[in-house]
């Protein structure tokens, strides 16, 4: 075929994909909000997820360890809220007996709760720390998952959301003991793919880099000067309302489109050690 570079103008003659003597499958609607519950909401990403959510129709069901913010939370979003800790068994059993009394129906899951704590080298590293966010990100985690993928796979599918890190994916100097976790968390959506296939659950990884949020780094270093060191240089880190919209966007998606993993990074962000990609001249 002979082509002549130049512009083109606007033709009235109508063409789709049919011309080309393919069949393809009409574009499907986008997915209705249903009942989703969203884990570790008392604050950063899970506060601002039960937000947009709550905003684009959805029927949020928000938990975490805090009463008190929950409440506030409820007031401000018209969420309902159940406190628990999701590290013990019997507390998500009561999560899940609160959101499926009189056979109501969950239909999606993100499961957000999490968090680092210090920053030990592997030769001083403190096996009580390690303990607790291996507990806090991975245990809570599949223990919801447990609890609420059998009703979803009676009730015809649904989604599973699973904040990680991209400190899943990576590590650095101090993080071993957060990325083990990250990592081993990182492991429930890479093989309940797997177990999952032919089955209409949408399994849904979400990565989240540097991302300023009140608690992250303060609860990781217990220092308010250190926890706002972790963003010097950078002019614009991530917050939790971008992550919670990259969130939203995954579940408002066709039900036949599964995102399975989405990496979000700020631009001054290279990997988890080097935070400045930009001279401010360049910006």
């Amino acid at each position: 075929m002979s082509i002549t570079p130049g512009p083109v103008k606007p033709s009235q003659e109508t063409l789709d994909p049919q011309s080309f003597g393919i069949t393809v499958p009409e574009t499907r609607p986008a997915r209705q909000p249903g009942r989703v519950l969203v884990t570790g909401a008392s604050t950063g990403i899970g506060w601002e997820t039960v937000k947009q959510l709550c905003a684009c129709g959805w029927e949020v069901l928000a938990t975490a360890r805090r009463a008190e913010r929950l409440a506030a939370l409820a007031y401000e979003t018209g969420c309902a809220a159940f406190a628990a800790d999701l590290t013990i068994p019997e507390h998500v059993q009561a999560l899940f007996e609160w959101a499926t009394a009189e056979g109501q129906v969950v239909d999606a899951v993100v499961n957000n709760a999490g968090g680092a704590r210090g920053t030990d080298t592997v030769m001083e590293a403190k096996l009580e720390r390690w303990k607790t966010m291996y507990s806090i990100n991975v245990l809570s985690s599949l223990q919801v998952t447990q609890a609420f993928l059998p009703q979803m796979l009676a009730h015809g599918g649904g989604d599973l959301v699973f904040v990680t890190s991209t400190a899943g994916h990576e590590t650095y100097p101090g993080g071993a003991g957060y990325t083990a976790a990250k990592h081993a968390e990182a492991m429930l959506p890479e093989t309940l793919r797997l177990e999952l296939v032919g089955q209409p659950i949408r399994i849904i990884e979400i990565m989240p880099g540097l991302v300023q949020t009140p608690e992250f780094s303060l609860s990781r270093l217990e220092d308010k000067a250190a926890a706002e060191g972790v963003y010097a240089g950078v002019d614009y880190p991530l917050v939790g309302a971008d992550i919670a919209q990259a969130i939203v966007w995954t579940l408002n998606l066709p039900a036949h489109v599964n995102i399975d993993q989405l990496k979000i990074k700020p631009v001054e962000q290279a990997t988890s050690t080097i935070k400045v990609r930009l001279d401010n001249s360049a910006r």
